[in-house]
């Protein structure tokens, strides 16, 4: 990962928390749904680690979610 990208990918991790949350999944319950293990969904969540994902799993995440992709960019 770049260097320079390392806050944006922060800030897609802790939206992916945050809707998660909002949607009542445990981390656990969203990496089956996209088929990935828990161990990636705690990764791409946790702001000290430098997880990236890529957009296609950028996707399925806001899919499951029921998310428009991009509001994992906004900041609001």
């Amino acid at each position: 990962m770049k260097e320079a990208y390392y806050g944006l990918y922060k800030k897609i991790g802790l939206k992916v928390s945050y809707y998660r949350k909002l949607r009542g999944f445990t981390q656990e319950q969203l990496a089956e749904k996209i088929e990935k293990n828990t161990a990636f969904i705690g990764a791409v969540e946790a702001p000290n680690v430098n997880r990236t994902v890529s957009l296609g799993t950028l996707f399925d995440i806001a899919n499951v979610l029921d998310v428009p992709p991009y509001k994992f960019f906004l900041d609001d």
